[in-house]
């Protein structure tokens, strides 16, 4: 009760939901095991406003650290969020792009054992407290074979640029103009 307390004075928002519910929407994609830091960008500033990590491994999961997105779908235990099918994720990337950010998806292949290593620390790291997204994601990252060279810092568009320097990887940029309120995306409840 201590922690959850401690954790709840810097900003950290712990939730566990219930093993049934991780293993009821469990799912891992076709192909290889991949990364992909997602970083969204401020269109009139070009500043970095949140860094998340998409990891394909023994499943697919999204490390959305002081995120505010959630889904009923893909229930969340401590910023780790389970079920991440195709459809989660284009959720996901869409509730973050609107007309006043864009988002940058950076993906490179990875080993089984780096994406499950990945897994493990973000399972790990607990509930991540505000700001602490770039932070926590560089710090997950650093410790992976192959990605020692990821500084730990607390600025999105500083761990994007990092990221974009390792060999084999890919950028893709997704822009919309959806109004700025997005909270209309979330569900109900």
């Amino acid at each position: 009760m201590a922690l959850l307390l401690g954790l709840a004075a810097c900003g950290a928002e712990p939730i566990w939901s219930e093993q049934h519910e991780i293993d009821r929407v469990a799912f891992r994609a076709a192909g290889p095991a991949k990364l992909t830091l997602v970083t969204v960008i401020n269109n009139r500033s070009g500043a970095g406003a949140h860094t998340g990590l998409l990891i394909n491994g023994p499943q697919r999961v999204m490390w959305d650290p002081a995120g505010t997105w959630w889904n009923p779908n893909a229930p969340e235990r401590n910023d780790l969020h389970y079920g991440m099918t195709d459809r989660m994720v284009d959720i996901y990337v869409d509730y973050h792009t609107r007309e006043t950010y864009h988002t940058v998806l950076q993906e490179i292949t990875v080993s089984p054992e780096v994406a499950a290593r990945a897994m493990q620390l973000a399972a790990k790291y607990g509930a991540a407290g505000k700001t602490q997204c770039s932070y926590s994601t560089s710090q997950i990252l650093s410790q992976l074979q192959g990605f020692e060279s990821i500084p730990v810092g607390y600025f999105p568009t500083k761990t994007m640029a990092a990221f974009g320097k390792l060999p084999g990887v890919s950028t893709r940029k997704v822009f919309d103009d959806d109004a700025d309120d997005n909270s209309g995306l979330l569900p109900a409840g």
